[in-house]
């Protein structure tokens, strides 16, 4: 078991809120107010989670600087009021960003009982297998 101190679960609490005004705010045709809102707490609950300074150096590392610009400004831009090409843009920033972590994210999921059955089903398999490669 993970023992986490109270403001990683505080963050674990606005990341998951984030979350879920962001898919609830894309569900609703893209509502402004709600992916606002999921935007500025998925990022306060990240700093609560991993702390304000290794936040910064995640975002802000060289070899990061493209992928943090566009997620960053599509925040900015959802802000400014123009959601779907903000979300766009922030979609593209968070794939870039992340994309290292996909594939250990597919290995965990191989491990749970229903979602490992059905990533192992022979064309699912397939794919998320060559395109773990490819992240």
């Amino acid at each position: 078991m993970i023992s986490l101190t109270d403001s990683q679960k505080i963050g674990m609490g606005l990341t998951g809120f984030g979350v879920f005004f962001l898919f609830f705010g894309m569900i609703l045709f893209f509502d402004k107010a709600l992916l606002a809102i999921g935007n500025i707490l998925f990022v306060v609950g990240l700093a609560f989670v991993i702390g304000l300074e290794r936040t910064f150096r995640f975002f802000f590392q060289k070899h990061k600087m493209k992928a943090t610009s566009f997620f960053l400004g599509g925040i900015f831009v959802v802000l400014i009021g123009w959601p779907i090409i903000g979300v766009i843009l922030e979609f593209y920033g968070f794939f870039l960003l992340f994309r290292g972590f996909f594939p250990v994210v597919v290995g965990f999921i191989r491990r749970i009982p229903v979602l490992g059955y059905l990533l192992n089903l022979p064309f699912i398999s397939g794919v998320s297998s060559s395109s773990s490669s490819l992240w």
